[in-house]
């Protein structure tokens, strides 16, 4: 029996394990299969407070370390389902409150006193034609897992807030050329150092109030992009930033979610909490993250104190 589970190993879910370690209570993380989350795939992070720019793949090892360091356990596998298990009895020396199944998508069950949700978001997918054939093949959600393989060559980025901003500043630096597809008439969300260096670079060229209708290509992959108002754009890779939706299709129907699948850690039952990028009402930011994970497990902590004191 474990006092707390964390799902996710995001810098929410990292600071939520080093915050229960320290707190003396005995923490496992469920990792996901990604360590670090969406922070594994940011190049070059140069907003986290205090770090200078830093790979985020990196970053999230140094934070690994650190709450191993105090006795946090970590498992990289996903969870697949969750369960509250009230004690119908409390045998002598037991602590009373609800009981937490999760069980992982191996199948292996783990159980806990209490448990953090910190699964993050997964990037929103663009449904258009040719999107699903090209997966792969020219289509990506990861400017900087496959931007290496268009060095040279012609990409278009759909999207227009911080993510988008940032993958077409890193695609710059390895493609001949980067077309921003923006179907707004301007960067409403993209912070303005952001902006400023994307108006900067000459490879750079914005597209405002420009929809894509069609990704196609042929056996070798994506060849043009089509869009709304039909303009066939010759291109070799199309990199989607459109924003993200929550990672909690493992939840029970009864938790209840927003449009975006996020929760609000006031309408969790007793011993749930819930951190990071999937909380409702939160900045996707790792600072904001990191601040969450640190309230998550300080609430858990004051939880499960509490039950033992009755």
């Amino acid at each position: 029996m474990h006092d707390i589970i964390i799902l996710g190993s995001g810098p929410a879910g990292l600071t939520a394990a080093l915050y229960g370690a320290r707190g003396a209570k005995k923490t496992l993380v469920l990792g996901g299969d990604q360590l670090g989350g969406q922070m594994a795939t940011i190049h070059s992070l140069e907003n986290y407070p205090g770090t200078p720019a830093v790979n985020g793949a990196e970053l999230a090892e140094v934070m690994k370390k650190q709450a191993e360091a105090f006795g946090a356990e970590f498992i990289f596998a996903e969870a697949g389902k969750i369960e509250i298990r009230e004690p119908k009895a409390e045998s002598e020396g037991s602590v009373p409150g609800p009981r937490f199944s999760v069980v992982d998508k191996n199948g292996k069950e783990y159980e806990s006193r209490s448990v953090i949700i910190a699964t993050g978001a997964k990037p929103r997918p663009l449904a258009v034609t040719g999107i699903r054939e090209f997966m792969g093949r020219g289509v990506s959600y990861c400017a900087t897992c496959d931007g290496f393989f268009y060095s040279g060559k012609d990409v278009i980025v759909v999207g227009g807030g911080n993510a988008a901003l940032n993958d077409a500043l890193y695609l710059a630096d390895l493609a001949r050329s980067v077309k921003i597809l923006y179907r707004k008439d301007r960067f409403s969300r993209g912070e303005q150092v952001l902006v400023d260096r994307v108006n900067a670079k000459e490879n750079i060229r914005v597209m405002f109030n420009t929809e894509v209708a069609e990704v196609g290509g042929g056996a070798a992959g994506v060849e043009y992009a089509v869009t709304a108002a039909g303009e066939k754009i010759p291109v070799d890779g199309v990199f989607i930033a459109i924003g993200h939706e929550a990672n909690t299709d493992y939840l029970s129907e009864d938790i209840k979610r927003d449009n975006m699948g996020r929760l609000s850690p006031a309408a969790l039952p007793a011993g749930l909490f819930v951190a990071g990028d999937v909380q409702s009402d939160l900045k996707m930011q790792v600072a904001t993250a990191v601040g969450a994970g640190c309230a998550a497990a300080m609430d858990a902590i004051v939880f499960l104190n509490k039950a033992v004191s009755g």
